[in-house]
Protein backbone atom coordinates (compact mmCIF):
# COMPACT_ATOMS: atom_id res chain seq x y z
CA UNK A 1 0.00 0.00 0.00
CA UNK A 2 1.28 3.38 -0.99
CA UNK A 3 1.74 6.30 1.59
CA UNK A 4 -1.25 8.09 -0.19
CA UNK A 5 -3.90 5.45 0.33
CA UNK A 6 -2.83 4.90 4.21
CA UNK A 7 -3.33 8.67 4.51
CA UNK A 8 -6.27 8.57 2.89
CA UNK A 9 -7.70 5.64 4.74
CA UNK A 10 -6.63 7.37 7.82
CA UNK A 11 -8.75 10.27 7.11
CA UNK A 12 -11.92 8.18 5.71
CA UNK A 13 -12.01 6.29 9.49
CA UNK A 14 -11.46 9.78 11.55
CA UNK A 15 -14.07 11.54 9.58
CA UNK A 16 -16.32 8.42 9.85
CA UNK A 17 -15.62 8.21 13.83
CA UNK A 18 -16.39 12.19 14.56
CA UNK A 19 -19.80 11.77 12.36
CA UNK A 20 -21.12 9.02 14.31
CA UNK A 21 -19.70 10.58 17.30
CA UNK A 22 -21.82 14.02 16.86
CA UNK A 23 -24.52 12.31 15.88
CA UNK A 24 -24.39 10.33 19.75
CA UNK A 25 -23.89 13.30 20.92
CA UNK A 26 -26.74 15.39 19.55
CA UNK A 27 -28.94 12.17 20.55
CA UNK A 28 -27.93 11.94 24.10
CA UNK A 29 -28.67 15.35 23.73
CA UNK A 30 -32.38 15.23 22.26
CA UNK A 31 -33.06 12.45 24.72
CA UNK A 32 -32.14 14.28 28.26
CA UNK A 33 -34.48 16.95 26.99
CA UNK A 34 -37.15 14.74 25.60
CA UNK A 35 -37.01 11.26 27.40
CA UNK A 36 -40.05 10.20 26.08
CA UNK A 37 -39.29 10.63 22.96
CA UNK A 38 -36.00 8.44 23.16
CA UNK A 39 -37.10 5.16 21.07
CA UNK A 40 -37.58 7.02 18.11
CA UNK A 41 -34.23 8.95 18.54
CA UNK A 42 -32.26 6.03 19.11
CA UNK A 43 -34.27 4.58 15.80
CA UNK A 44 -33.13 7.27 14.00
CA UNK A 45 -29.44 7.91 15.09
CA UNK A 46 -28.98 4.21 14.58
CA UNK A 47 -29.73 4.46 10.73
CA UNK A 48 -27.91 7.52 10.42
CA UNK A 49 -24.56 5.81 12.03
CA UNK A 50 -25.28 2.86 9.74
CA UNK A 51 -25.42 5.43 6.36
CA UNK A 52 -22.31 7.13 7.92
CA UNK A 53 -20.69 3.84 8.12
CA UNK A 54 -21.82 2.85 4.89
CA UNK A 55 -20.39 5.68 3.37
CA UNK A 56 -17.23 4.91 4.93
CA UNK A 57 -16.66 1.35 3.69
CA UNK A 58 -17.27 2.27 0.41
CA UNK A 59 -14.75 5.57 1.07
CA UNK A 60 -12.34 3.23 2.15
CA UNK A 61 -13.05 0.79 -1.10
CA UNK A 62 -12.52 3.54 -3.19
CA UNK A 63 -9.12 4.49 -1.70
Amino acid sequence: MEIPAIVGAGLVVIGVGIGIGSIGKGAMEAIGRQPDASAKIQTAMLIVAALIEGIGFAALFAV
